[in-house]
């Protein structure tokens, strides 16, 4: 099975697993290179993520969210990094809960390819253009569509209960970008 992984770390040759926001340490990989290329551009500190992404209408299309207006390119104008390609055994992966295109390995896999990639922004207008992309600008975006968006964050913010680390990056990422979110999230928590 043909997979990706994006890291901003160049000439790697054997992927290991490594600990992010889950219970054990992995390697992440996605059957979609786009979805790899959003791992190039993380606003926050591992172990934390920042990729609102999803799929519109069951197809297999990611669509990246933006939740404030010209997020995508604030988050990967400039961004250089690279995108292995890994021939992986059945055997060897799992898939990842909640995204269908995820799969992970608990042990080192070998890379087969490495692309670098010298501007992320370019690279997503081109999968735009080649339509293996979408884009959700946050000025198509309803007050609906929105709010589900905010409370999806105020649950991560729950289950990470970052009221106890209110400095880390993620916090910090979401008190400057969504103020009103954060003050949400400490109300609920007192």
């Amino acid at each position: 099975m043909k997979l990706y992984h994006g890291s901003s770390t160049g000439n790697i040759k054997i992927l290991e697993p490594r600990l992010a926001d889950h219970d054990r340490p992995y390697v992440y990989m996605a059957t979609i290179d786009v979805i790899a290329a959003f791992y190039l551009c993380n606003v926050v500190e591992r172990p934390y993520y920042w990729f609102p992404y999803g799929f519109e209408n069951n197809s297999a299309i990611p669509v990246y969210h933006e939740l404030y207006p010209y997020a995508l390119k604030e988050v990967s104008e400039g961004i250089s990094g690279y995108i292995y390609e890994i021939d992986a055994e059945e055997s060897q992966i799992i898939p990842f809960k909640n995204i269908p295109c995820a799969r992970l390995a608990t042990e080192p896999v070998k890379v087969k390819k490495c692309t670098r990639v010298d501007n992320a922004y370019n690279l997503f207008m081109g999968y735009t253009r080649q339509g293996k992309m979408k884009v959700g600008y946050f000025k198509d975006k309803t007050p609906e569509q929105l709010e589900w968006w905010y409370s999806s964050i105020i649950n991560y913010l729950e289950e990470k209960n970052m009221s106890s680390t209110p400095d880390c990056s993620y916090a910090c990422f979401i008190k400057k970008k969504f103020p009103e979110v954060w003050k949400r999230y400490i109300t609920n928590c007192h």
